[in-house]
């Protein structure tokens, strides 16, 4: 059976909040719910997928890719434009760029894909799995 959902504790709702809402919908992505304590996005359009909920965190901390806990959140994408896109906006929303979009080859091929990290240091990516010919071809 597949995830049905991640929450995700973050240091500023409001923030996080506003962020994600320029975010996940170029994710294809929509909202969920948005109360005052919590808001939450799903896969758009009826898709089945992964659920993401976000709350306020009750104790603050460090966060990163490279301690103990969430490493990161991979977001597939329909096509590479769509992962230069990503980055762009990412970018605009002043996130740091970890990778530029670019082929992976130490993944299995075909793997296009940019990093960032969110307002509270996640890493986040976008990644196409569709070859250029494909792409060029649908």
């Amino acid at each position: 059976m597949p995830l049905g959902h991640l929450g995700i504790n973050v240091s500023d709702l409001e923030r996080s909040r506003a962020y994600y809402n320029r975010l996940l919908p170029l994710l294809e992505f929509e909202r969920f719910l948005d109360h005052h304590d919590e808001f939450a996005w799903r896969p758009a359009g009826g898709k089945s997928g992964t659920y993401l909920f976000f709350y306020p965190a009750a104790r603050l901390g460090a966060q990163g890719h490279e301690q103990a806990g969430l490493q990161h959140l991979a977001f597939m994408v329909r096509t590479r434009a769509v992962v230069d896109q990503v980055r762009d906006l990412a970018a605009e929303l002043g996130s740091p760029i970890v990778h530029e979009p670019k082929e992976w080859p130490e993944y299995p091929p075909p793997y296009y894909a940019t990093f960032w990290q969110d307002p509270d240091g996640f890493l986040l990516e976008a990644v196409c799995h569709a070859s250029p010919e494909r792409e060029l071809n649908s």
